[in-house]
This record gives C-alpha cells, structure tokens and sequence, in this order.
C-alpha cells in the first residue's frame, strides 16, 4: 500500500483551498449581484412611477381644462339667447314657425348638444331635436331653478338610463316679465370617450362624491368606493399571480383587469367636482424588468466568462456559448418591448398636444361669446333710454324733439352693425382700417352716447381739452369703444357716492394722453384689473371683460392702458397712443 508523499498532500491542500476561495468568491459575487438588482429595483421603480405619475398628472390637467372650457363656452349662451330679439318676440306672440331652424344653427356655430325653448308653463315650444317640441319640463329642477334666478343656472340631472344630464338655463324677459326659459345641454360624455383608452379608468364626481361622468358607464351614480367594488379582476388565480409581480410597489392601488393601478386625483374648479384616474403599472414594470435584465444579463456574462476561463472542457465553453446566445435572445426580447413601450408614449403625447390645442379653441370661443354679448349691451341700454325718451315726448306732442330721439336710435343700431363687422378684427394683427383720428371728436362721441347715463346719475364733468385737433392713428370705432368702456366703469364705481365728479383730460406731447379720473372707491387689485372674467360687480351686472378687451385693443393701436389710485381717492385710467405723425409704425 503506497502512502501518499508530501508533494501530493501539499497539491491537494493547495486545490481544496483554490476550491473554497473560488466558491468564496462566487458566494461574494452572487451577493453582490443580488444587492445591485435589489437596489436598482427599487430606485428605478421609484424613478419610472415618478415618470408615470407625472404623465398621468398632465392628462388630468389637460382633461379639467377640456372640462371647464366646455362648460365655460356654454354657460354663456343662455344669456345670450335670453336677449335675442327673435326668441323674446315669439315667446311674446307666441308665434314658433322658424323658432326652431333659428335654435338649430345657434347650435351648429356653438357646438352645444341641444338647446330648447320653453315658455312660461314649461312646454317646450322649439328646439334643436323637434321630436322634443310639446314635452312637459315644469316640474324639472332646471326649469324651477331659472324661473327663481336672475342669473344662468346650472342643472345636474340623472336620467333612467343611470346617464347624467347637464344644462345651463336661464330665464327669457321682457320688461321684467317673465316670458319662458331657454334650456342648453352640455354633452360632456364626448369628452369621456375621448378619454377611454389613455388610462384604466377616468371618472368626475361631483361634490358630494357620486360619480356624473366615467369612462366606464357601470359606475355612474355611484360612489368611488362602490365603483371600484364593481371592476374586479378576472379569477383568483390571476389575482395571486399580479400579487406576486407586484412585490416592487408599496402600495399597489385598485385592480382593473389584473392589473395595479396608480390612482390619481385633481380638483376641478367647478362646484366642488373632482376628477380622479386609475393608470396601470405595467409600463412601469416592463420598463424595470428591462433594465434588470441588462443588469442580470451583465452579471450572467461576467459569471460566464468565469466560468469559461476556469474551464478546461469543450463542452463546458459550449454550455457558455448557449447560455450567451440565449441571453442575447431575451435581451433583444426586452429591447424590442422598450422600442413599443416608447412607441406608445409617443402617441400618448401626441394626443395630449391635440387635446390641448381643441381646449385653447374652445376657450376663445367662449371668451369671443362673452365679448359679444357685452359690447352689445351699452348700445342696447342707450337705445332702451332713447325709446323711453320719445314715448314721452309724442305724449306730449314734441315730435320734432321725438324724431332726434329716433335718429340717434338709428345711429346706434348702425353701430350695432359695426361692432358685429367688427368683431373679425379682433383674431388678426393689421393696420388696414387704421386713419388720422381726432381724439377730441372721439371722446366728444363717447360722451354723447353715455350721455342718457351721465344724465340720469347727475354726474359732474370737467373737461380739459386743447383747442387744436389732436391726431392719432387708430381705428376710431375700436376708440370710441375703449373711452366708452372706461366711462362706465367710472359710472360704476360712483354709483354709491353722493357727489359724482368725472375729470377728462386730453394732453399731447410726444404721445397723446387721455386720462379719466373718478371719486369712487378706487381699485382693490392692480395686478388682476386687466385679466378676462375679473371684476368686483354683482353677479348680472357684468363678466369682467371691458377692461381686458380695452387692452387689447389700445395693444393693437400700438399704445398702452394703464390705471391707478388717485392721490385724491377715486381711479385714474390712461390711455396712451402714440400721436398720427409718428404712431403710424408702431401701430402697424
């Protein structure tokens, strides 16, 4: 029996101690890989739901402002049908013939889903569908609510169906008499269609938490708890399997499908409504398990090549060559995933800029209404004053003086029709219309139209004006509107003062100035006074859009409106335009 001599003990102790340092070192190293694949898990999970809440806040900013300029652009039609001159006088006479075809291209240019007329008993008399023409809406909430109000109402009603409908009405008058309502329904379910797709789910509740607006039409009317109880996921089985995928997410939200979801909620600032969206996780998870397998793949390699190196058998280094390949494979597998995956944001964007672009359309639409109706209201109250006016004087039998009552009501329907010409200019930049103006004669025609108001609240003027003509570049209608509209609100910021005193002043230097100073109450809030829809009246006394229309129009006229405290109390407003023989440039 041959013992073993010290060279061969030497030899293997030296190859048992090179087996525990490498099974050492492939311990340390699958240690070290597991801790980076654990570490990286969690940061890029944290990194791409980031991501993905990000995206989804963006879509739900952009689905409130679809929300509120849709509301916004209808709100203000009522009111301006409750003065249309057409529908006043049928509700009047009761004559309805071409009522109807009237209503049903008011809807073609505004895009409302349906507008009816009813007349004092609730009957609907016209209206865009004429199978609705004859129904019954006395004992509606929209019909009670607009005869009680001096102002739009809005309405949320739910239908058999579980489907919500939401109008705008408003009460129709002649002489504070009421004649009817005029109904507008708002169809806001095209805007949850345009929803289905983007995410999971997307619904609006209104304050009170029940659900008026969903892309999943089984959850309207309920509340988010209910709803969600009612979207459950397809077996246990596929319950057990998302569970185990989603041992990366803290707090994985509800299960749509299978799938967790992120959920997401935004204030819309419209009676207390919220709008809330679920959005999955799986882009999320593809987007981590690619980046992990480049990072299992990179140590599988290292590991390969390890073992490739300390291998001295051919098939071994063929076993590597499999393993490589096959890791190849999966990795182009994962690659081609994220070419989709990003192919999908993409689209997802593009959608959103569309979406974006229709809200900006929609929310000048609703502005230009509203302007609409409040350029035409100051010749309306003037011709109302002239009317009023000349009844009296036939009374009496002053025809002569009658007939220049009637002449300036024909002036003023002229320039009716001449803001309505006008409104077109408002959406373009240009000089074509410009001409040498007198700012005298401007301020002069100004006055002679507010002249029945100044008249009636006894207000005292001083004028400083120069003898000579005082020449600007402008269009002199747009002019005349500007002067008019900060004479009203001079007008109303006296109405509760005893003594009104106005001061116009018209200075020229190297540019023209003119300046109207009051003694009300002065301005509360400089910095908002020029934005749309800001205003401190009473609702029904005004939107809020004279003094950013004036802006506007004094920026196109290549000058600028600016406004003040007087040291004195009251506000002082400025008008500065450049004078005719230098102001042609800059107004072009």
């Amino acid at each position: 029996m041959n013992r073993p001599t010290r060279s061969d003990v030497a030899l293997r102790g030296s190859a048992g101690r090179r087996a525990w340092i490498l099974r050492g070192l492939l311990v340390v190293f699958l240690a070290v890989a597991g801790v980076v694949v654990w570490v990286s898990n969690i940061w890029l999970t944290d990194r791409f739901t980031e991501t993905t809440r990000n995206r989804a806040e963006l879509r739900l900013a952009l689905y409130s402002g679809s929300i509120i300029s849709e509301l916004q652009r209808n709100s203000v039609v009522p009111l301006l049908l409750s003065r249309d001159p057409t529908l006043v006088r049928a509700l009047s006479v009761g004559e309805y013939s071409t009522t109807s075809q009237r209503l049903i291209s008011y809807r073609e240019e505004i895009g409302a889903a349906s507008i009816e007329l009813l007349d004092r008993d609730g009957r609907v008399v016209a209206a865009t569908d004429r199978h609705q023409i004859g129904e019954q809406h006395a004992n509606q909430a929209y019909f009670v609510e607009a005869q009680r109000s001096n102002d739009t109402v809005f309405t949320t009603t739910e239908l058999d169906t579980g489907a919500f409908n939401f109008t705008f009405s408003r009460r129709v008058e002649d002489d504070s008499l009421l004649l009817g309502v005029i109904l507008v329904r708002v169809d806001l379910g095209r805007l949850a269609d345009r929803w289905r797709g983007t995410s999971e789910a997307v619904f609006v509740a209104n304050s009170e938490g029940r659900i008026i607006l969903s892309t999943e039409p089984r959850w309207r009317g309920r509340n988010e708890a209910d709803a969600v109880a009612v979207q459950s996921p397809d077996s246990a089985i596929e319950r057990a399997i998302e569970a185990a995928g989603d041992w990366a997410f803290a707090n994985p939200g509800p299960y749509f499908g299978g799938s967790s979801t992120l959920r997401l909620e935004s204030r819309i600032p419209f009676r207390g409504w919220m709008l809330v969206s679920f959005t999955a996780y799986d882009s999320v998870r593809e987007r981590v398990n690619g980046v992990l397998a480049l990072e299992i793949m990179g140590f599988a390699l290292f590991l390969a090549a390890a073992f490739y190196l300390l291998s001295r058998r051919a098939r071994l280094q063929s076993v590597v060559f499999q393993r490589e390949s096959a890791e190849l494979r999966r990795l182009n597998d994962r690659l081609q995933r994220e070419i989709a995956e990003r192919q999908k944001v993409e689209k997802t964007l593009e959608e959103a800029e569309q979406s974006l672009a229709q809200s900006s359309k929609l929310a000048a639409l609703g502005e230009m209404s509203a302007a609409v109706s409040h350029e035409l209201n100051q010749p309306l109250a003037a011709m109302k004053t002239y009317l009023a006016g000349a009844k009296l004087l036939l009374q009496r039998r002053r025809s002569e003086e009658a007939l220049s009552s009637f002449q300036r009501i024909d002036d003023l329907i002229d320039r009716m029709g001449a803001i309505t010409r006008q409104l077109k200019s408002y959406a373009r930049k240009g000089g074509e219309a410009f001409q040498e103006v007198d700012m005298r004669e401007a301020l002069s025609s100004a006055l002679t139209m507010m002249e029945p108001q100044l008249r009636q609240m006894t207000v005292e003027i001083t004028q400083s004006i120069p003898r000579q003509p005082v020449l600007v570049m402008a269009d002199r209608l747009r002019l005349e509107q500007v002067i008019i509209n900060l004479l009203r609100n001079a007008l109303d910021a006296m109405k509760g003062e005893d003594l009104r005193e106005l001061d116009l002043i018209i200075a020229e230097g190297d540019e023209v100035v003119l300046t109207v100073r009051d003694n009300g109450r002065g301005i509360d809030d400089l910095d908002a006074l020029f934005e749309p829809f800001y205003t401190t009246k009473k609702p029904g006394d005004g939107v809020g859009l004279g003094l950013a229309i004036s802006s506007g129009i004094v920026k196109d006229l290549g000058g600028r409106l600016t406004a003040r405290n007087g040291d004195q109390g009251g506000a002082v407003f400025e008008v500065r335009l450049p004078r005719a023989d230098r102001g042609s440039a800059a107004a072009e």
